[in-house]
This record gives structure tokens, sequence and C-alpha cells, in this order.
């Protein structure tokens, strides 16, 4: 569209002159008469130029229309309209027109007296190519509106939705770009021929205030050994004390300079870790299931167990620390906690499997309060491909079978080994690394009763001392595990099994559920009858006297069906994601569509009856 008849042939219901500037080109004049209407309703259609006389209905439509679209304009006004063009005029002639060169000195600059044409607003904030630079430049595409659409604007633009010649674009909102701004940091490549060295130890501190026996010298002894070995990284667990924690801060800040301490539960979670090497980012998961409140004398419920994430840059490659502490196994012939125990695993392993996948390598150290063949600590193998430090590394100087609870210690009772005269093996170093990395476990230390140094035990716990290394390789050396086709059937089995005890520890959970319920309906009751019984003045002592227990069976019972609907959904959501993934699995072994659930349950009803 060019000149000034672009807007008149685009507007034929208007008839006047108000809508003429707001489309003229920059080098036609803002004035003029208006060219001949085509007809129409109110107004004459011979073609002769007049001007038509708009009827009362289309002037209130107009002024509608207009005020809608937020338009100052003259509305009505012959004298204003002409002030507003005449102003108009004043500063189209003051700027200029298209084509025209600006005044400029003899160096080429412009005149410091001419008028300055104003900046594309796109320059101010955005990007130079970028969509809103282009449209507040002047890249806009306007295309007129189909003639049989109704309406005042004379265009609409092609790139901005909703607006028109009429009403331009506004300026684009200032992006967050900057071309100032440094770009993120990015962790440098690791040379080829360079082999990392990453020393680590774990320890279960057994840090319970008021309960552990010499804590305090146990505390000062394990922060002298770790100034002395400078390790790369140490976990902890079991500092329930959170002055335990400043106190080692402080003395072990010139060798570790990063630490921090993982809070969660009443108690406190009691991880912590201190690193060598700057802590990038960190994090924590509380797991949903962890234990009863009831069950006071086993405090698992108050303390929060949870797992805490560390993000390292080490030479190039990014590390994730992970530190865990599972729920604790009382009685392994009557294991009540057992579910929960699976749940927290499979929570684990999940949580290990989402927040892994930017690493190059992942460490997993902690006490999982799991044997080696136990179920949770199988899943957490063949679900996250990470590898046993004991069982992978090249020396090996500790306990007899790396157990890390043995019966030389002075603060381990015999009847917690049960039967197992040598030691349990429950605190572990994991690892693993992505294709193309070779990671192994180059030494692998714990101690024997005792401290390195022939003193007393830092913990009743052994301490876990590992050296890995982590190198390139090529592709066909990578000894990273790949779940295909023929190595499903182990992550196929212990997945089923998890599903079948998750499923059983579910079942459990909504018997206590129901058995609570009619607890809570059988209080109330009660509560009703020695209301009716004080009212009547029939045994209104003995009616005053079994109003408070009857109050406490109540409030009783209702938290604890509260507590166990709880911990049903909660087995219900690891069930569920177990279900998924067994599905999964048995697609990519191609097994074809099973009832799953319904042969699960056949199988663990069989072996039920089996074991009777």
């Amino acid at each position: 569209m060019h000149g000034t008849e672009c807007c008149w042939l685009a507007m034929p219901a208007r008839g006047d002159s108000w809508g003429h500037k707001h489309c003229a080109s920059p080098g036609q004049p803002r004035r003029g008469p208006a060219p001949a209407a085509r007809g129409g309703k109110g107004g004459r259609g011979d073609g002769r130029g007049g001007r038509r006389r708009p009827g009362l209905s289309s002037t209130l439509r107009l002024l509608l229309s207009n005020r809608r679209r937020g338009w100052r304009g003259p509305i009505g006004s012959r004298h204003q309209g002409r002030a507003s063009e005449k102003r108009n005029a004043e500063s189209t002639s003051r700027v200029p027109q298209s084509g025209s060169p600006l005044p400029r000195t003899s160096s080429g600059s412009p005149h410091p007296g001419s008028p300055q044409p104003p900046p594309p607003l796109g320059s101010l904030w955005d990007r130079p190519g970028s969509s809103s630079a282009a449209v507040a430049s002047g890249a806009c595409t306007w295309a007129p509106r189909p003639s049989g659409e109704r309406g005042s604007r004379a265009a609409t633009c092609t790139q901005c939705p909703g607006r028109t010649a009429a009403r331009p674009c506004p300026p684009p909102r200032p992006s967050l770009w900057r071309p100032n701004r440094p770009a993120p940091p990015s962790v440098p490549a690791m040379k080829p021929n360079f082999t990392l060295r990453l020393r680590v130890f774990n320890l279960n501190c057994w840090g319970i205030p008021y309960l552990s026996k010499h804590r305090a010298d146990r505390v000062k002894r394990l922060g002298d050994f770790l100034n002395m070995e400078s390790f790369d990284l140490a976990l902890l667990e079991e500092v329930w004390s959170e002055q335990d924690f400043q106190y080692l801060r402080q003395k072990l800040l010139p060798t570790y300079p990063a630490a921090h301490y993982f809070r969660s539960g009443i108690i406190g979670s009691g991880l912590c870790v201190f690193s060598k090497h700057p802590i990038q980012e960190f994090t924590q998961h509380v797991f949903t299931l962890n234990g009863y409140p009831y069950m006071i004398h086993h405090c698992d419920w108050f303390c929060g167990k949870a797992v805490g994430l560390l993000v390292l840059h080490l030479s190039g490659l990014v590390l994730n620390a992970y530190v865990t502490h599972l729920h604790a196994e009382y009685n392994r012939q009557k294991d009540t906690y057992l579910a929960h125990r699976v749940a927290q695993a499979w929570e684990l392993a999940q949580f290990i499997h989402h927040t892994s996948k930017k690493a190059d390598v992942v460490l997993l150290c902690g006490d999982l309060n799991l044997h080696p063949k136990d179920l949770g600590c199988r899943l957490l193998k063949e679900w996250t491909g990470l590898h046993d430090a004991y069982l992978e590394t090249r020396d090996f100087k500790g306990s007899e079978e790396g157990c890390t609870m043995v019966p030389k210690n002075c603060y381990v009772k015999h009847q917690e080994l049960g039967p197992f005269p040598l030691g349990i093996r429950i605190d572990y170093v994991l690892y693993k690394a992505v294709s193309g990395l070779y990671i192994f476990c180059k030494t692998f230390k714990t101690t024997t009763g005792h401290d390195p140094y022939s003193g007393p035990p830092f913990s009743d716990h052994e301490a876990l001392m590992a050296t890995l290394c982590v190198r390139h390789s090529p592709p066909q050396h990578n000894p990273s595990p790949t779940h295909g086709p023929a190595e499903s059937s182990p992550l196929t089995s212990v997945l089923r099994e998890a599903w079948a005890e998750v499923d059983q520890g579910m079942a459990q959970a909504h018997w206590w559920a129901t058995m609570a319920g009619y607890a809570v309906g059988l209080g109330l009751l009660l509560l009703a009858l020695l209301c009716a019984l004080a009212a009547g003045g029939w045994i209104r002592e003995a009616a005053l006297l079994l109003w408070t227990p009857s109050v406490g069976l109540v409030l009783g019972a209702g938290a604890f069906y509260l507590f166990h609907v709880q911990e049903a959904k909660g087995l219900c959501r690891t069930r569920a994601e177990l279900q998924h993934v067994l599905g999964r699995a048995r697609e990519a072994q191609d097994l074809g569509p099973e009832s799953q659930p319904a042969l699960l349950l056949g199988q663990q009803e069989r072996e039920r009856a089996e074991e009777q």
C-alpha cells in the first residue's frame, strides 16, 4: 500500500479523514480530503469525492470502537481534528522525508543541530537477529484486511497477531540476555592421557547424644585422622549432634574447606560431608517411608532418613557424590521394616537414576543396613549399574570378607550380629562411570575393630577408605553394564521380588488402617454412650471417669489410622513404579503381554504355602 489512497480503500465504512493519517506513508503529508465513498448507508456514493455524512448509529458505533481500542484521536470536532492534523503536519515537516539524506559535517558524521531519527526499539534490549528486534526495527509485514471483515483498522501485521497500522506494535520487552554478560563457566574437558585419582572416606560415626559411649573423644580423634590422611572426600553418617559437625568443620577447615550438613526430620538425618574441592551444588531427598512413629525405642521415624547429593567438578569431570543412611534392621528373622527398606532402596535408586544423567562419575557411600545379597541391595545395584568397591578392588586390606561390623569392636554387641560370627557388611562404597570413561578401585581398606593407628575404634562401624582411578578408555573396553535382552533377566527377577514384597507390605498397612478405623468407631460409640449415661444421671461418676480414656482411644486410633493410610499410599506408589519398570523389562525381553499382578500374587501365595 502506498500513498494515502490505501487507507481509504481499506476503510470504506468510516467516511471521514480521522483514520487517514494513521496509515499515511512517510513520504506523504498527513492531510487532504477523503476519496469518494463507494456508497453505503448514511453517505453519498456518486463518486464525486464529496464527504458523506455518517448517521447517528454509525457515529456511536465508531466512537465506541475507537474508545475500546484506546485511540485518542479527534472524535467528532472538526476544529479539534484540524488542529491535530496541523500538529502532525508540523512534526512531519521537521523529520526528513524517506530517502532524503541528513545534513552531515565535513567528517561525514551527522550535523549536531540536525534532527536525529529515533533508533530501533529492538536494539535497546534484544539480540541482533531476534524476532522482536526485527519487528521493532520496521520489519513488520502489513497485509490489508479482507473486504468483508468489519473493523476500522486499515491493515494487520502478519508477525504480530492482533496489531494493525492504526494500533502499532508495542516495543519489545527487555530480555535477560545482555551482550556484555559473560557466559556461564563450562567444565574443561579432561585430558586424554590423564588419570583422576580420588580418595574417599566413609564412616558411620555412631554419634547419638547422651547414648553413644565416648562420643566427644571419638569425634576428636576422627578429626585428627582426617586431617592427617587428607582425603578428597569424607562422607559421614549418624552425626546426630550439629555441635559435633560444627566442631569437625572448624577442625577440618584447613584441609577440607567445603562442608555441608544435611538437615531433616526432628532429630536430623545425621548426614554430612567434607570436601577438599569446592562444592558446586547440593540437595537432599527425604525418604517417604521411614518406620513407625509409635516405635519410639527405634527412633528411625524421628531421624528423617534421607540421601544427600553433592556435585563436584574435578579435572574436567562432573562427579555426583551421594551419601545416605537407610532404615536399620533390628530383627532379621522377623523383619517388620523389610517393606520400608525395600521401598527406600528403590527410592534411592530412582533418585540416583534421575539426578545423575549429566554426571561423568557417580559415587554412593553410606550405611545401607543391607547385606550384599539382600533384596534392597540387589535392587539398587541392578537398577543403577553401580559397582561394589570391595568386589572390584585390586588391593584389599582390612577385616575378613570386608565386614563393617565385627565382633572385635568393643562397641559392638554380639547379639546384634546374630548368626554371623565373623561380622556383617552393611556399609558400602559404590561407583560407576559413563561410557568412554574407565573407573576402577585401586585400593580398598577397612579398619579392624580399632583405628588405623591401633587406638580405640572410631565407632561401632568400621571405616571405609577407597582409592578410585578414572581415565579415558575406548568404548569397547568400557566395563559399564548395558541392559540388553540377555542381561535383563537378573533385573526382571529382582523387580519381581521387590514388587511382591512391597505388595505384601501394602496389604499389611491396609489391614492396620482398617483395624484403626474400627477402633475409632468403637471409641466414638463409647463416648456417645457415656454422654447418654451422664445426661440421664445414671452412674454419673463412672461416666466421667471413663470419659478421658475414651477420648484418648479416639485420638490415638485416629492418628494410627492416618499414619497407616499414608504408609499404604507410599507403598502403593512404589508398587506402581516397580510394576511399570517390570512391564518395560518384559517388553525388552519380548515375553509378550502377561497379567503380571495376578501372576506375582499367585506365585507369592504358593511360596507362602510351601514355607508353611
